[in-house]
């Protein structure tokens, strides 16, 4: 009896529970980029994450929405971004940093060169 519960108890979860939310990712993990394989640019918009700026764009803390789904799926406003200069371009360019809940701290950190269309998370 307690396995067919157990059982039971998984399968809804599965369904309604805590597996739904799993399941809205597909997304597979990003691959790794070493910290000293970045950038200097990147290093340098870290350190100003982990300083907590002053920073280079009204956008940079903004919330990151995810919405391709890319990086693992976590509730709105887990994601914050923030610009990665790039040498010559006019305007904010293409890379950026994308940081976990807590940005000073968490560790968790995505590298994009490409606006978003694939990510490396940080390696440090």
């Amino acid at each position: 009896m307690r396995f067919a519960a157990r059982a039971l108890l998984v399968a809804f979860l599965c369904t309604f529970g805590a597996g739904a939310s799993l399941a809205r990712s597909n997304a597979p993990a990003p691959q790794e980029v070493a910290l000293v394989d970045l950038p200097r640019e990147a290093r340098d918009t870290l350190a100003l994450i982990r300083r907590g700026g002053p920073f280079r764009t009204r956008q940079d803390g903004s919330v990151f929405g995810n919405r391709e789904k890319r990086l693992p799926a976590r509730d709105r406003g887990y994601y914050r971004e923030y610009t990665v200069p790039t040498p010559g371009a006019k305007d904010r360019g293409a890379r950026r940093i994308v940081a976990g809940a807590d940005v000073r701290s968490s560790g968790e950190y995505y590298y994009s060169d490409d606006h978003y269309n694939s990510f490396r998370r940080i390696r440090e």
